[in-house]
């Protein structure tokens, strides 16, 4: 039995990865790079303009210093994100907004809980453990070589550890 689509389905196998390009360039809508990146702009900004509220508020109600509010700001950033990314409201800010909320703590969280709520359905460990760890464990080994390389440079340079 053929289907009727076969036709078109075996015109694109017979298709050279070039000539798919060409013509999938036809069909996609125009970008504007200058609105695009003015959103992000925008975004980011206002992320980082509700984090130092947060620091702000923790400084001023708490009587901390800048040092000692960043711990607990950061914190309630991640508590925002994934909530927002709970209820669908983080995606939907993402997909206007483009690079803009990859601010890396909020969009961190949001990768973080994407993962972990895509996965669920496959439990705890195996599902929404492993699958949000991917991501995160990348991350983490990345940050530890390169806070190591940084070290063994301050070392040699003898420019760390002063006090």
């Amino acid at each position: 039995m053929t289907l009727p689509d076969s036709r078109s389905n075996s015109k694109v196998s017979s298709m050279s990865p070039d000539e798919y390009k060409t013509i999938a360039k036809k069909h996609e809508p125009p970008r504007s790079i200058l609105k695009n990146c003015l959103k992000a702009f925008f975004v980011g900004g206002l992320i980082c303009l509700i984090g130092q509220g947060i620091q702000q508020f923790f400084m001023s109600v708490f009587d901390m210093s800048t040092k000692e509010a960043g711990s607990p700001t950061v914190a309630v950033l991640i508590i925002i994100s994934v909530i927002l990314t709970c209820f669908g409201v983080y995606d939907k800010i993402a997909q206007w907004a483009g690079a803009g909320t990859a601010v890396p703590v909020t969009g961190f969280a949001n990768s973080m809980c994407s993962a972990a709520l895509e996965h669920r359905a496959e439990g705890l460990v195996l599902g929404v453990g492993a699958s949000m760890f991917k991501l995160a464990g990348s991350v983490i080994v990345f940050g530890t070589v390169a806070a190591f390389i940084i070290g063994i440079i301050y070392a040699l340079l003898g420019t760390g550890g002063g006090g």
